[in-house]
């Protein structure tokens, strides 16, 4: 496995100070200070033209003085002098670079960061900043930042665009107790940014879980594909600000980076496992709780308490955050009636009463910590008359010590100078211990979420195969619209893209005059609908551009002169007014509903359910989610909406048909995912009862597409790649289907591996394997098509498909190459099907721009041999394991 491309930047062997100083309030003195006594075993060098020592060290005038090689710099000097500086690395083969400079805000300063990741990108060098804090690797004794503070070894990350949050993240930790993995500041993230720092992280071993703090994005399929991999693994809390209008107008003046829809981007980080924080508290209570290294699973609290009052409110927020608070069973009654006063609680939260001692505070905990139905206990006390805070502080650190129990105990004194000795001991022991009962429900509530979070990660939408959409024809509609010049589509447009993705639509006919109309209605049947068709108008009703329930032809005709004098009153250029006819839908016991699509600056097309009607403004009752969906997904937006509980039974009411408005959602967003030409679309009202679901109203705006466009780039999730499924017939004759795997496909990969021979899997994985466990199934199966993919071929037969081989890739930590493997079943080897399969996967990897193809094959796999030869592979020992040979392609 190779060594991840950022390891030079966060282990580095040596590293070059630029601006290092002896004024001690100076950034580059202060980051010389920091690397000289946190530990660091590399080399350190100082440069400054002004100094021939630097805080008792050598001080070299230039780079190129320097004799040895150099792994980071680290540029502490004005923005205007490092162009010349990042030339003079680019000439010493230096690979990253940390730009702790400010003074890129400015028009000429923004110029010049683009002109300095330029020069970078030509020279070879990946910049971390301008304007960050640095970098803290505390294992390595590595502190290549400015800040005040040192930082602990733990196995915490932290990865923050703001310097100033670092700092105070840093300075709690330390009185805390908290050490860390890694520390990063991304500044400006002019290059590298969150996406591919949490690409190392999802690998680090040093790393067990992740803290971000985050104010825009930059690249959103990169940040999303990094989280994804990182999330798999590592339980992920991040913060983000400019959750309102205001924070995000100050993130992006901060930062300059894109901010969009903080519903969209809740939608985003859900879909990747991952919990938010709201606040920085939040923040720090995750810290916290993280860096416990707890077992990740449902949380089933117990709560102690020596004060009713404060045991009710954790309950009532444990309550609402969804923490379960079981039942106490039988056996942990029986067993506190003999430790407790009769007149305790009888109950969870276990209220042991004011006059609590050390003692009882002890055999209690004990107690509940056996209960086979706590998964985690929160111990509260508040400083009574009788309450010694310390000694019974001093008595649960000895139980925990003493017991082999993983769960989580977390502690929470209320007050301050009585109970400060007891916090100090809680630190010092490495128990968690929080100033509020808040605060350790909500720290026990991210372990939880993020439980919760990971069945969002694990879906992997597959496209509906019974329901497929009619690209072609619903891709020549728009461009013969974008042809005309019209990004808003008309009524019949709109409605033949919908129906030919299976949605729902009530007839309609186009009408220039009031004769028009009225033979549109007499073919339609009365009664009818008549509205404007204007791409001027947005809100038809706002305008009178709306009649219902038009009976006869006297209706109409009146109705299409009211309806031009109330249109021409607002648009006065308007000679002629077009209306659209429609049948008048009288669906009974409907409820109004909205389903949009709109395009997020960041993270692309966002698909929104929600109640519907002309009051949808002012409700605001909506919920949001990224395309690709699947049912489980759209069963979680759909339910996300205060309108989801009018659509079941209710009174008179039959409950609406789900099964309908779920096929409306994943079918719509096919359609989204098909067609990146799509900008805007409503669907409102959307008229749903227990019979039928069907779009009444529609409106589509749509935009050109730069030719040449990677499909689906105009997605922040890569959805399943439809395109590449494909019929072929082997060399022998047999006929296979070959596509991209999905997570659907784990049974038939399960199977597949099972009865491949024992000699062929050893092959395969080199070592003895019987069967995937369930971690390898979803890893193969899973897939995130932007960094890997994986190919089946399959014949059906009269009990289902059956797997016949599979090739896969994954993408280097490089970006250039990608490592690749491949199998066939033992009794259909040498019929032309691997072949096939490496066709398919080496012209995918020459498509996604990589550069090479490589992998290890064990020295008596002479099938696997030829058939690289066949591909044009070049052969090489491999130094570290003579019984291998490395095999490479050029693509």
């Amino acid at each position: 496995m190779q060594t991840h491309y950022l390891s030079a930047l966060f282990n580095p062997r040596s590293v070059a100070v630029f601006g290092a100083s002896n004024r001690p309030e100076s950034v580059g003195g202060t980051a010389f200070h920091n690397l000289l006594t946190a530990g660091f075993q590399g080399q350190i060098y100082a440069i400054n033209p002004k100094h021939s020592t630097v805080q008792g060290q050598a001080c070299y005038a230039s780079l190129q003085d320097i004799p040895a090689p150099i792994d980071l710099a680290l540029i502490a000097t004005p923005a205007s002098s490092i162009l010349a500086i990042l030339q003079a690395c680019g000439e010493a083969k230096i690979p990253f670079a940390i730009l702790l400079s400010a003074g890129f805000e400015s028009e000429a300063g923004k110029a010049l960061q683009k002109q300095l990741l330029k020069t970078a990108q030509q020279l070879g060098i990946r910049l971390l900043g301008p304007n960050c804090l640095g970098i803290l690797r505390p294992k390595i004794g590595l502190n290549a930042t400015f800040s005040k503070n040192q930082a602990q070894a733990g196995n915490l990350a932290f990865v923050s665009q703001s310097g100033a949050l670092c700092t105070a993240v840093l300075d709690w930790a330390e009185s805390q107790q908290i050490g860390f993995s890694l520390v990063a500041s991304t500044g400006d993230a002019a290059d590298l940014d969150f996406g591919e720092i949490l690409d190392y992280l999802a690998s680090d071993a040093q790393t067990h879980s992740i803290l971000l703090y985050i104010e825009g994005i930059a690249n959103a399929r990169r940040f999303l594909s990094g989280l994804r991999k990182a999330a798999r693994n590592k339980p992920v809390i991040l913060l983000k600000s400019g959750r309102l209008p205001a924070g995000r107008q100050a993130a992006i003046s901060h930062t300059g980076a894109l901010v969009g829809s903080d519903a969209i981007f809740n939608a985003a980080i859900e879909r990747a496992g991952v919990v938010r924080a709201k606040t920085i508290s939040q923040l720090f209570a995750a810290a916290k709780i993280l860096s416990y290294d707890w077992p990740i699973k449902p949380q089933r609290l117990v709560i102690i308490t020596n004060g009713g009052g404060p045991g009710v409110m954790a309950t009532d927020l444990a309550a609402e955050l969804g923490l379960e608070m079981p039942k106490l069973s039988a056996e942990t009654l029986t067993a506190l009636n003999q430790v407790l006063p009769a007149h305790w609680s009888q109950n969870n939260p276990v209220d042991i009463l004011g006059d609590a001692t050390a003692e009882r505070y002890r055999q209690v905990l004990e107690i509940c910590l056996a209960d086979s139905q706590t998964d985690a206990v929160l111990v509260l006390l508040t400083p009574q008359a009788m309450t010694d805070p310390l000694a019974i502080a001093e008595a649960l650190i000895h139980l925990k010590t003493q017991q082999k129990s993983r769960k989580p105990l977390l502690t929470a004194w209320l007050g301050d100078s009585l109970v400060g000795p007891a916090r100090l001991a809680f630190n010092q022991a490495h128990l968690p211990t929080f100033r509020t009962p808040e605060a350790a429900i909500e720290a026990l509530y991210f372990l939880s979420q993020y439980h919760r979070n990971q069945a969002l990660l694990q879906q992997i939408p597959q496209p509906n195969l019974n329901a497929q959409g009619d690209v072609p024809v619903a891709r020549q509609i728009i461009q013969n619209a974008l042809h005309q010049g019209r990004t808003l589509l008309n009524t019949l447009e709109t409605k033949a893209i919908l129906k030919a993705f299976h949605i729902p639509v009530t007839p309609a006919m186009l009408a220039h005059s009031a004769n028009e109309a009225l033979v549109a209605a007499e073919n339609l049947g009365f009664p009818v609908v008549m509205k404007v068709a204007s791409d001027q108008i947005t809100h038809k009703s706002d305008i009178g551009g709306v009649m219902l329930n038009l009976r006869n032809a006297q209706d109409l005709q009146r109705a299409y002169r009211e309806m031009q004098h109330k249109v021409q009153t607002h648009l006065p250029e308007m000679h002629t007014l077009s209306v659209s006819i429609e049948p008048m839908l009288e669906l009974t016991q409907a409820r109004e509903l909205l389903i949009g699509v709109s395009r997020d600056p960041v993270f692309g097309p966002a698909i929104t359910f929600g109640a519907g009607g002309t009051m949808v403004e002012i409700l605001k009752d909506s919920s949001s989610a990224l395309p690709p969906l699947n049912t489980f997904i759209a069963k979680r937006m759909i339910a996300a909406t205060k309108v989801s509980k009018m659509l079941g039974a209710y009174r008179h009411l039959l409950p609406v048909c789900e099964e309908h408005l779920i096929d409306v959602l994943v079918n719509l967003s096919q359609m989204v995912s098909e067609l990146p030409e799509i900008l805007e679309l409503d669907l409102n009202p959307l008229l749903a009862n227990a019979e039928q679901i069907i779009a009444v109203d529609a409106r589509i705006r749509v935009g050109r597409v730069v030719p040449g466009t990677a499909p689906y780039a105009h997605m922040a999730i890569h959805p399943y790649p439809l395109h590449l499924e494909k019929r072929l017939t082997t060399a022998s004759g047999l006929e296979i289907c070959l596509r991209p795997i999905r997570a659907e496909d784990a049974k038939m990969e399960r199977e597949f591996v099972e009865h491949l021979s024992e000699e062929t899997k050893f092959l395969r994985f080199m070592q003895s394997v019987k069967s995937l466990s369930q971690e390898m199934l979803v890893r193969f199966t899973q897939l995130d098509y932007d960094q890997e993919m994986a190919f089946i071929a399959y014949c059906e037969d009269a009990d289902g498909p059956k797997e016949l081989g599979v090739t896969r890739y994954s993408i280097n930590p490089d970006g250039q190459s990608a490592e690749f493997a491949l199998v066939v079943r033992d009794d259909v080897q040498h019929q032309g099907i691997g072949s096939l399969l490496l066709e398919s996967l080496i012209e995918h990897a020459r498509r996604r721009g990589l550069k090479t193809l490589n992998g290890e094959v064990l020295k008596q796999n002479h099938s696997m041999l030829a058939l690289a030869d066949q591909f044009g592979f070049n052969r090489s020992p491999c130094s570290e394991d003579p019984g291998l040979v490395l095999i490479e392609k050029k693509l």
